[in-house]
């Protein structure tokens, strides 16, 4: 059994353990966060060689080892309280922090025999690291605790990280990084393309190449730990993550690359007022010129806010659900900017199945931010369609790597496009056909669905039945969407 396995392995117990005390997983992995953190600084605080004090000293890992019974339990309440009120990437990891594990027994346990009982920093922090990542991805398939809709499939992010090509002199962000497996697998990407670094580079590497921002509190503290445990950032530094709604306002930031999964939500919970004019309600009104157009759907309004804050020919990858690319109104008006000002060059189907939330066709878009220019910037958009035909489950048939081989070679990331030849799944549309379409409908197939014709090659019964939820909860989103975009007008 490999290190890191072994580690999740004896995690996952302490889950179960305080799973008959209401305790859930993703609370469970929170408060792994804060005592993990905890037992990392005290590491660097009692190590002989350059003893590092991060936490100050009335907040110390020596003060929960010394406690016990209920005056534990107030200890720890205390240590999270006064944590929440520092600077940096400790204040984000212990932002409005609270103890959830109420039997002073079982927090001791916790601290003393799994966490204190292991080197968190001594062997390097990718294999802790690791077992975290797994930890967190163990949370997101649990059905019951919503982690799923922070997780994109991390195979998923290998290939478009791959195609991407992130280099140590990129600045990547994520505007909705959930728990941050694209700025973790860019990195990773970047450090392993990267021989023999100055200590410039090591040091834009580790400080300043991954960037994120997540609205939510306790998601946010995952990726700041999960990005710590992984080396990226300093526990003492500025953090790396930024708690907020990225949609309120233009930073004046600019990052060269933008990989993102937008939550798949519908409504913005706010008013929208774009550089048009119109407003679309909801409770905070926001008005940001840079907006070309004005809606209260999520999706379009990330992808306005990545067309703002990519610099001039910066890179982005987007996973975006089907509504994108067929929507009138202010999708049409999007995908006309997005084929005018910007190279939209390549769009990957994604296959159902593959998401933890249900209902969610998906695409990921690939475009480029180019300098003003009286001509389109898109010249082809190239299709790769790994929907039809193809079945995935979360359990039975997950979605691997290997399964995007294919769309990654064909590609051919560092090559020019120029360079690329169609395939049954791989076809390029021309600029001229594209805008000629209605409404400028990017929703493009071509291949036969074979399950419409030959019964043999309909996939498993559970794979039909798990199609069908897909199918209902898209079509619900749809009608959700037109009944809300029915009463903005009432």
């Amino acid at each position: 059994m490999t290190e890191s396995r072994r580690l999740v392995d004896k995690l996952d117990s302490y889950r179960n353990l305080l799973r008959d005390d209401g305790v859930g997983v993703l609370d469970y992995i929170e408060q792994l966060t804060y005592l993990l953190f905890l037992k990392m600084a005290h590491e660097r605080a009692t190590r002989t060689l350059k003893p590092q004090q991060i936490v100050p000293e009335e907040f110390s890992w020596q003060k929960l080892l010394d406690a016990d019974g209920a005056i534990l339990e107030a200890e720890y309440t205390r240590i999270l309280a006064g944590l929440s009120a520092q600077p940096g990437t400790l204040g984000v990891i212990f932002r409005k922090a609270q103890n959830r594990i109420q039997d002073p027994a079982k927090l001791r346990r916790l601290i003393v025999d799994l966490i204190d009982k292991e080197q968190w920093s001594a062997t390097g922090t990718d294999l802790k690291g690791d077992a975290y990542e797994q930890l967190l991805a163990k949370g997101a398939s649990d059905k019951g605790s919503g982690a799923g809709q922070y997780f994109t499939p991390r195979d998923l992010i290998h290939a478009i990280v791959d195609v991407i090509q992130p280099t140590a002199n990129d600045t990547v962000i994520d505007p909705a990084c959930g728990t941050g497996g694209f700025l973790l697998v860019a990195h990773d990407y970047a450090t392993q393309h990267a021989a023999d670094l100055d200590p410039i580079k090591r040091d834009h590497l580790r400080d300043s190449f991954a960037h994120g921002t997540e609205l939510v509190d306790g998601t946010a503290r995952l990726a700041a730990m999960n990005l710590l445990l992984h080396g990226i950032g300093t526990s003492d530094g500025d953090s790396l993550i930024e708690v907020r709604d990225a949609l309120v306002a233009d930073s004046g930031e600019r990052y060269s690359v933008v990989l993102s999964n937008p939550p798949f939500g519908r409504k913005s919970s706010m008013t929208m007022v774009g550089a048009d004019g119109r407003e679309s309600k909801e409770d905070t009104e926001i008005e940001r010129a840079d907006f070309v157009t004005t809606t209260s759907n999520k999706q379009l309004n990330f992808v306005q806010h990545i067309m703002t804050i990519l610099d001039i020919n910066g890179r982005a990858a987007v996973v975006l659900p089907d509504n994108v690319l067929f929507e009138g109104g202010a999708g049409e008006v999007l995908r006309r900017k997005l084929l005018n000002d910007f190279d939209l060059h390549t769009m990957l189907r994604l296959p159902t199945g593959i998401f933890y939330a249900n209902g969610v066709k998906a695409n990921v878009l690939f475009f480029d931010k180019k300098p003003a220019s009286e001509t389109p910037w898109t010249r082809k958009l190239w299709v790769y369609d790994l929907r039809t035909n193809k079945h995935f489950t979360l359990k039975q048939n997950p979605l691997r790597r290997a399964h995007l081989d294919e769309f990654v070679e064909s590609f051919k990331p560092g090559d020019s496009r120029d360079h690329r030849v169609e395939s049954e799944r791989w076809k390029s549309f021309d600029y001229d056909d594209l805008i000629a379409r209605d409404k400028v409908n990017l929703d493009i197939t071509w291949l036969r669905d074979d399950s419409l014709t030959d019964l043999d090659s309909l996939p498993s019964p559970e794979v039909i039945a798990q199609e069908i939820v897909e199918d209902l909860a898209a079509a619900l989103a749809e009608f959700e969407a037109v009944a809300a975009a029915l009463g903005d007008r009432s």
